[in-house]
């Protein structure tokens, strides 16, 4: 995974299965057929109602092969399965073609805090 994270210039974080396991519902990948990871999503949830996608990648050498819309079709397919009835994803401007168009979300209004500019007091 660390490796599929730098083939796209991510930057990969040790030790990050661990702490998102246990609020995933699930998780897609795709393998060439050497058994080479080349692409990966991991889908959280609530518990309930709503999924989210997180993680969303495709190797930069497989990228604009329509491997990431199948990961997104899959995940949505299994999570429509396990009674989630909203799948959510945010995403920078630049990726709006790939989620709106290739893999079929809606443009909603979402609200964003940066954490890290937050005081104690919870005010940005």
């Amino acid at each position: 995974m660390l490796d599929l994270v730098l083939s796209h210039g991510g930057h990969p974080s040790s030790g990050w299965w661990p702490r998102v396991r246990e609020h995933s519902l699930g998780w897609v990948g795709a393998r060439d057929h050497d058994g080479l990871l080349v692409g990966f999503v991991n889908v959280a949830w609530d518990g309930g109602d709503h999924a989210f996608l997180l993680d969303t990648k495709t190797r930069g050498s497989h990228q604009h092969r329509g491997i990431g819309s199948e990961l997104v079709r899959v995940a949505a397919a299994y999570a429509a399965a396990a009674g989630c009835e909203w799948l959510f994803v945010d995403f920078r401007a630049e990726l709006a073609p790939f989620y709106l168009d290739a893999c079929g979300f809606a443009r909603t209004e979402a609200g964003l805090i940066h954490l890290t500019v937050v005081d104690r007091t919870g005010r940005a």
